[in-house]
């Protein structure tokens, strides 16, 4: 039977590697003869970009290509449906200048809310044209404007349905007196570029403006580039923001070793508009707007936690990678389990490589990981939503935008902070029950060399393979010697609290926890308004949801005073607990009165500390944990 089976197992081994190699000899036959992108600006101030896309077709034709826009794109999981900012769609056969006529025109046919589609009629060339709006600075969309064009492939370029893996050119014509600049560039002044497939193209942001300015640096052998494009005073900062950054590079390559690129682009816009702010990564590049201006010193200190949380997914995410994350299918949500540990553990070392770069001390660091416990242990959804459910729930929660009132603030939670928590109380208790023989770097490092460098491609897209949390879980245990299965049961799978009591103390601190004995009136005001009195949420069970207001209701008067600004709310602190205060808000354009019983909430404030009575061997630890 055991020989029988053998047989069996070998002949259908030996099967499927014939079925795989002919997917890939029929992926190949089928590859279109050549892709190529232009990307034009011709008028800045109309916001619209301009993109060509001729096809060469390959011996056999097909009878029509779809051209299809992605729903959302890589790093920022919410959908936002770009085809919205498609206009002017057009096709004729013939490769021609984009500003004259081809040969024949091509009806194109809309066939859903994304894709496009043109029938080839036997043409051995074709050219795709349309534009697309974009007047957003951020790391998912774009903007042409009269200072500038920043683009992200994903919002910009459609793809060929099917075709997505064959290999595909960009040319980009500038405005006049315009320099390009991204993390694929060879050389000063170049304007096209060769990719292995869209995927990658579109993971290359690119700025293209008459004034950024560019240092660079080299850390072991690796050179990089730090593209500064500030809209307001740097106050004679530059200089030394690039050397911070030198500092979280060589931290972070301290960790994992040298990265397998030869330079890397860091592109910093400061776009001194209040509300342009985000990070986003790449293979080669990141991307990071900052809202202020570089003088401002709270401006600079985010810029840094940006660069350190974004480079350390050179490694994690955009190489060691969930299964689900590479390539994507762009006409669906996607959905994944890891996101918790490929953003909230990077979130984790964004931090931590701050104090073992030097840029934070061990106070700086200890506060915010405190901070963040607080935050998370007194949310409502910590106790309903795990890890894993919040890294699935990521199309909900990732900047997504919702037209129906939701109930997500009192229970959901964002896998950044819950993930990061995951990773500090983890690591320390792998360093402790190892006696601090081993460390979540440790695993880090190893998953990435099982799973990136060691696996076989089983993609198109990237060097290596995808793992899944069952991967991740079995490599932390064999990593530590130690059984961790219960960890991930209660912490990751379920909401238990983690336990923060038995990790710190393995280096010598503890967590403090002190009830809040005053009142919470339970509201919320809405962030994405600072200066109004709208409610963004009400906490469940609290005095506000026991008095009927809710999210949308704008305070008007408390107690019979005027509330004009945010600050006024403070007024409900002089009251005292089970005191009943009138308040007068505006609802659907009525003006209301409740009264607000004040009482208090089930809440803690979290501190780490150190144990007064910390073993040496404990402080020792804790260095070995925060020098690496």
């Amino acid at each position: 039977m055991k020989t029988l089976l053998r047989s069996l197992s070998i002949h259908f081994y030996l099967t499927v590697c014939l079925l795989a190699g002919f997917t890939v000899v029929a992926g190949q036959e089928r590859s279109l003869g050549s892709i190529t992108y232009r990307l034009s600006m011709s008028r800045p101030q109309s916001h619209l970009f301009e993109v060509a896309i001729e096809v060469e077709m390959p011996e056999s034709l097909p009878d029509s290509l779809d051209f299809q826009m992605a729903k959302w794109s890589p790093g920022r999981y919410a959908v936002f449906d770009f085809a919205k900012n498609v206009q002017e769609v057009r096709a004729a056969t013939g490769i021609c200048e984009p500003a004259t006529i081809c040969d024949k025109v091509r009806p194109v046919t809309r066939i859903d809310d994304q894709t496009w589609r043109v029938l080839t009629m036997n043409s051995r060339t074709l050219m795709f044209t349309y534009k697309v709006f974009g007047n957003d600075l951020s790391g998912t969309f774009s903007q042409l404007d009269k200072r500038h064009a920043n683009f992200n492939g994903g919002s910009v370029f459609m793809y060929i349905v099917d075709h997505k893996s064959d290999p595909v050119k960009l040319v980009i014509n500038p405005p006049s007196g315009w320099r390009i600049i991204n993390g694929r560039m060879a050389q000063a002044g170049q304007r096209e570029w060769q990719f292995p497939n869209w995927d990658t193209m579109i993971d290359t942001p690119t700025e293209i403006a008459p004034d950024w300015v560019s240092e660079e640096f080299v850390v072991q052998g690796k050179r990089y580039y730090v593209m500064v494009h500030s809209f307001g005073d740097e106050g004679g900062k530059r200089a030394s923001l690039v050397r911070d950054i030198q500092k979280i590079v060589r931290a972070e390559t301290d960790m994992w070793g040298p990265p397998e690129f030869d330079s890397y682009t860091f592109l910093l816009h400061f776009a001194d508009d209040g509300h342009s702010g985000d990070g986003m990564e790449h293979l080669t590049s990141t991307q990071i707007i900052q809202p202020g201006v570089l003088a401002d010193d709270d401006t600079y200190e985010g810029a840094l936690g940006t660069v350190a949380h974004e480079f350390f997914h050179v490694w994690n995410v955009k190489r060691l990678r969930p299964v689900e994350l590479g390539p994507w299918d762009f006409t669906r949500p996607a959905k994944t389990r890891s996101l918790w540990i490929a953003e909230g553990l990077t979130n984790y070392y964004g931090h931590l490589m701050l104090a073992r770069a030097g840029i934070w001390d061990e106070e700086r660091f200890l506060s915010r990981e405190g901070e963040t416990i607080n935050n998370i242990e007194n949310a409502p959804g910590s106790r309903l939503m795990s890890a894993e459910e919040s890294s699935l729930s990521a199309p909900f929660i990732d900047r997504a935008q919702s037209s129906q009132r939701t109930n997500m603030s009192n229970t959901a939670i964002s896998y950044y902070p819950k993930g990061e928590l995951l990773g500090l109380v983890l690591d320390l208790l792998i360093r402790g029950r190892t006696n601090g023989r081993k460390s979540l770097d440790d695993v880090m490092r190893r998953m990435y060399e099982e799973f990136y460098l060691n696996s076989a491609n089983d993609t198109y897209y990237l060097r290596g393979r995808g793992y899944r949390p069952e991967d991740f879980q079995r490599v932390v245990s064999e990593v530590a010697g130690v059984d961790f299965n219960d960890f991930f049961a209660m912490h990751v799978r379920s909401v238990a609290m983690p336990p923060y009591d038995e990790a710190l103390n393995y280096v010598g601190l503890h967590l403090v926890r002190q009830r809040v004995t005053d009142h919470d009136s339970g509201i919320r005001l809405n962030d994405r308004n600072p200066g109004a009195t709208v409610i963004g949420n009400v906490i469940n069970g609290s005095a506000a949801e026991d008095a009927g207001l809710q999210p949308g209701d704008e305070i008007l008067n408390i107690n019979g005073k005027k509330v004009s600004d945010r600050s006024d709310l403070d007024a409900l602190d002089r009251f005292k607990q089970g005191e009943r205060v009138p308040i007068s808000f505006k609802r659907d354009g009525r003006t209301l009165r409740t009264t607000l019983l004040l009482k208090p909430m089930d809440r803690f404030e979290y501190r780490i500390e150190e144990k007064p009575d910390e073993t040496a061997a404990q402080k020792a630890l804790r260095a070995a944990w925060l020098k690496g």
